[in-house]
């Protein structure tokens, strides 16, 4: 009887700490205190283009756009930069505790930025730049004692610089140029600074506390000229004796381990070093941990073969176990002390860990050593599209329409939201992860490119896979966002078939001809040919019909035809498809007329695996 009381009572104080927790956010009247935040900083800016789609009335803010939740369903992430958003910035924003992240770059924002910011103790991450910002910096930005990544650059912030920013000992990335500040300026604890642009501190540009990297000075015990005149010619000479001892030994131990290095480079012995402190700066940004090479050694039970959960062009993916339990995919870089796997890192760690969205993979952290550069990101349980395609039970029909507007959501996000773009050049059913709420997440930027805003392509190696390769990415090697909008097309019918983009033209005897066989059987309605056999007929025909619309419009040959992301959203959600697909087949109609060539020949060389030499990215399992 007393151990059934006991019990009771253990459950009665379970239910109360989770009814607690669920209800922590929530105020006496049962509003999310996060939602109200959300809604005054929503009502206090101009939203030209309704990308904020937040509702009053809503529960759980964690579906909005440009919203990054934790596990817990707690606001960590606000993220809407290039948004052309105008208006204030509301003070409200200091009621969200949990916020991680803020950026807000390259808007239109003005007024004064609100003090109540001071009061996000776990804020890493605030980048204000690019706006309209004035008055001046507010010295309350000083109490976040989280704060690694501070950039209020090319505002109008006016005032003199509060000295309290020169305790901030986290922050190792700090831009406050361009603006109207004044000094005097403080002693930046911040590994990397910049004041140029500020006349009333930098007129030239070429004074001392403009720019670079602060260094700790010194420190001897020589602190008085009294002093210096005691200490006498012959501890001069002692000391000046005991520094060239000091000397020589240092640069012999240099030689010794330059010799090692070499002998066992030599013996092709690999030799791993943990950097700690002697790292670029440039990869020290936002909320990134920073592992060591020998965690992440145990955590994958020292790059077990058993581990491999997935192959790039860039190296393997591995599962891992960290000490605490969490659950991760190391993906370890081919030739980590080559030139291309240094690229690769740097582009990875410094740009794409700033692109945060619901529906793309992010970056948990990382590891560089000498000769060594890993990734490190959340393992995602349920694996890639591609694996789930395969799989028993087959996804049924709603799930894959959910899929396919999420990964379109990712790449909207990479294309139009993230500064600078990203493209992702080869998006494709294995690069589609699946979260535990099978929500889908763009993975793999192994193969990522940074599309600058004054170019329109990039020129580099033809990578991807095929079947998925743009004709004009292939024949110039220029990659743009179009490139990605065609290889979502072909993602499109990858869910509609549960096939491989090679394997379904093949199944039907269309080698080489994949495209025109789509369309040929869109024409004779005949649609349930194309369709997975695994869903036995449980589908929506005219909801099959719209998805094999957007995938033909977002594959046709020239890039110029084919939509922008915003707009592939936009038709999955039901609006504007019919125009597109009006304006589509107007466009085939004239090409048809011009060309006597059929698209089945310039589309051949797509689906020919044997006629390509391109390296394929293949995730066969989760990451």
């Amino acid at each position: 009887m007393e151990t059934r009381r006991a019990e009771s009572v253990l459950c009665l104080v379970a239910l109360f700490c989770f009814w607690t927790s669920a209800n922590s956010l929530l105020s006496p009247k049962g509003v999310n205190f996060e939602v109200v935040a959300l809604m005054d900083i929503k009502d206090a800016l101009v939203d030209p283009h309704g990308v904020l789609n937040w509702d009053r009335n809503a529960v759980d803010p964690c579906s909005w756009t440009m919203i990054t939740c934790s596990t817990d369903k707690l606001v960590i992430g606000l993220g809407t930069p290039s948004q052309n958003l105008s208006g204030t910035l509301s003070p409200s924003i200091g009621n969200l505790t949990n916020l991680q992240i803020i950026l807000l770059q390259n808007n239109n924002i003005s007024g004064p930025i609100p003090p109540e910011i001071g009061r996000l103790p776990k804020l890493q991450t605030l980048d204000l730049s690019d706006n309209f910002f004035t008055g001046g910096i507010p010295s309350s930005l000083a109490h976040l004692k989280s704060l690694q990544y501070l950039r209020l650059n090319n505002n109008s912030l006016s005032g003199a610089i509060p000295p309290s920013l020169a305790n901030m000992t986290q922050l190792a990335f700090l831009d406050l140029s361009f603006n109207n500040l004044t000094g005097p300026v403080p002693r930046f604890l911040a590994k990397t600074f910049n004041l140029l642009g500020n006349p009333m501190v930098c007129a030239t540009g070429t004074e001392h506390d403009c720019n670079g990297t602060t260094s700790v000075p010194l420190s001897y015990p020589f602190n008085s000229t009294q002093n210096s005149q005691l200490s006498g010619r012959p501890k001069d000479h002692k000391f000046a004796l005991a520094f060239g001892s000091s000397l020589g030994c240092i640069c012999l131990l240099i030689i010794g381990f330059g010799f090692l290095l070499w002998w066992r480079r030599r013996h092709n012995q690999q030799i791993f070093f943990d950097v700690n402190e002697q790292h670029h700066e440039e990869v020290s940004l936002g909320n990134l941990r920073r592992f060591q090479f020998r965690e992440l050694q145990m955590a994958t039970n020292n790059f077990s073969n058993k581990h491999i959960i997935g192959k790039g062009g860039f190296g393997n993916v591995y599962k891992g176990y960290l000490r605490d339990g969490t659950v991760v995919a190391v993906k370890r870089l081919k030739d980590g002390n080559t030139s291309g796997g240094e690229i690769q890192f740097q582009t990875e760690v410094e740009m794409i860990s700033l692109a945060v969205h619901r529906n793309l993979l992010r970056l948990y952290g990382f590891c560089m050593t000498a000769s060594e550069r890993l990734l490190v990101y959340p393992y995602m349980s349920n694996g890639s599209v591609a694996s789930c395609l395969k799989a028993k039970p087959a996804l049924d029909w709603g799930r894959r329409k959910i899929i396919a507007l999420g990964a379109a959501r990712g790449l909207l996000y990479l294309h139009e939201q993230c500064d600078p773009k990203i493209i992702h050049r080869d998006v494709k059913a294995a690069n589609i992860l699946l979260d535990d709420n099978c929500e889908a997440v763009v993975g793999d930027f192994g193969l990522a490119k940074l599309l600058d805003h004054r170019d329109s392509h990039v020129t580099t190696a033809v990578r991807g896979t095929v079947g998925h390769i743009a004709p004009e990415y292939l024949s110039t090697g220029q990659s743009s966002e179009k490139t990605d909008v065609f290889g979502f097309g072909i993602l499109l019918l990858e869910l509609i078939t549960g096939q491989r983009a090679l394997e379904f033209g093949k199944s039907a005897n269309q080698k080489g001809a994949m495209l025109d066989w789509v369309k040929k059987i869109h024409q004779e309605k005949k649609l349930d040919t194309l369709v997975d056999k695994d869903m036995k007929n449980n589908y929506d025909r005219i909801e099959l019909e719209e998805m094999v619309q957007v995938a033909l419009i977002c594959t046709q040959f020239l890039p110029s035809h084919r939509p922008k992301m915003s707009e592939v959203v936009r038709m999955l959600e039901g609006d504007g498809l019919a125009d597109k697909w009006e304006a589509s087949q107007r466009a085939d109609a004239t090409r048809c007329r011009a060309n006597d060539f059929s698209s089945s020949e310039r589309y051949s060389d797509l689906t020919d695996d044997s006629s390509l030499l391109v390296q394929a990215m293949e995730l066969s399992g989760p990451r």
